[in-house]
């Protein structure tokens, strides 16, 4: 049987549980038979903390501005006159992709910060009464609640860079421009073309950089290392933690559409 002792994430509330108490003095009866004199059994890492839910503290605050910055961004890829020319197949394909990405981007862009507030675990009992079954396929099924602190620390993380770079506005632009024209999502038409479009964005960044920062030839560099961040940041996880407070479990990619297209 596992031992409890290595992790005090869940503190009293745990160790006052009476299936708690059980089942710790049934381990300890176990250990003191197997434990050799003078062994310390070692200290495991707890990742307990990196698996809290959390929501968002001010949720109508937040998701309104969040939105704020979702229109923004999808009027700012209708203005890209490239991205215009491309087929409606290509559109939708770097759409979908990319709205997150752009989305953490604009609010980077914007100064839009948020707090979580952590949301209480079911208890021992709880799970196991309700079969304890954890979601296979999609970890962000919506039924689930609140989406892991880990997530939420990553898009922070992220933000936090972009804000101690102070990244211009022109510098945003091509950082978006290098998101929004991904050639490496499956099913492109115009695979060369769209990864020209990016290779322009990359090229246009770094001359504006060299123009504008010559004190620092390392700038370039460290804008890519932010953008590198974004790849870690799950679009369910945007959803669920920007717009489901607000509306529901509307599919996103239907939002999107009637967003983008006016469908």
């Amino acid at each position: 049987m596992a031992s409890f002792d290595g992790c005090h994430c869940l503190g009293d509330r745990r160790q006052n549980s009476i299936l708690y108490n059980i089942l710790k003095n049934d381990n300890q009866t176990e250990h003191r038979a197997h434990r050799r004199p003078g062994v310390v059994p070692p200290q495991q890492a707890c990742l307990c903390g990196s698996k809290k839910k959390v929501a968002l503290r001010c949720p109508q605050i937040t998701c309104k501005a969040a939105s704020a910055v979702l229109m923004k961004t999808l009027k700012f890829v209708k203005n890209v006159l490239c991205f215009r020319e491309l087929p409606a197949d290509d559109q939708l394909l770097l759409v979908r992709s990319s709205w997150a990405p752009l989305l953490v981007l604009g609010m980077a862009q914007d100064r839009v910060d948020f707090e979580t507030t952590e949301l209480p675990e079911p208890s021992m009992l709880q799970r196991i009464l309700t079969g304890g079954q954890e979601k296979k396929g999609n970890p962000y099924d919506q039924n689930d609640q609140g989406v892991s602190q880990a997530d939420t620390q990553a898009i922070k993380a992220f933000l936090s860079k972009c804000w101690g770079l102070d990244i211009s506005t022109k510098e945003y632009a091509y950082l978006k421009g290098a998101v929004l024209f991904n050639p490496d999502l499956v099913g492109l038409l115009c695979l060369h073309y769209i990864h020209g479009l990016q290779s322009e964005a990359h090229q246009a960044l770094n001359e504006y950089v060299k123009m504008i920062h010559r004190e620092d030839p390392t700038r370039f560099a460290k804008l890519l290392i932010a953008l590198s961040m974004l790849r870690s940041i799950n679009a369910n996880v945007v959803a669920e933690l920007f717009f489901r407070p607000v509306i529901g479990t509307v599919n996103m990619e239907e939002l999107l559409l009637e967003m983008f297209y006016g469908k």
